[in-house]
């Protein structure tokens, strides 16, 4: 069975630090890219980070890039979202998305990151 399970969201200060997690199983986690989204309201969901299966590269949305850091560790199954200097625009749910292929596409639960004072 896979599984995508997320943690780590909240509510922070802008200008406050968070680390999304998202632990998989049921699938070779070193196969898939990993990537991260974010939705919020009356949005589009758009496309944060993404990595390679190997790590090796990283993109990032214009939005975040200097700010946020996508990493992964192969021995553990799990994805990471480390996000710094985070403003009230990064509001939003956060989704970790696993993808081998067109048929192989795995999403997490979601998780509420809200930036207020």
């Amino acid at each position: 069975q896979v599984q995508l399970v997320q943690s780590g969201g909240g509510l922070v200060q802008p200008g406050g630090s968070l680390r999304l997690s998202c632990a998989t199983s049921g699938f070779t986690f070193s196969n898939y890219a990993m990537s991260w989204y974010r939705q919020a309201p009356g949005k589009e969901r758009e496309l944060v980070a993404s990595i390679t299966s190997a790590g090796g590269s990283t993109n990032y949305a214009d939005s975040v890039k200097g700010r946020f850091t996508i990493s992964r560790d192969n021995a553990k199954n799990t994805a990471y979202l480390q996000m710094n200097s985070l403003k009230p625009g990064d509001t939003a749910v956060y989704y970790c998305r696993a993808v081998a292929n067109w048929r192989d596409d795995y999403w997490g639960q979601g998780t509420q990151v809200t930036v207020s004072s």
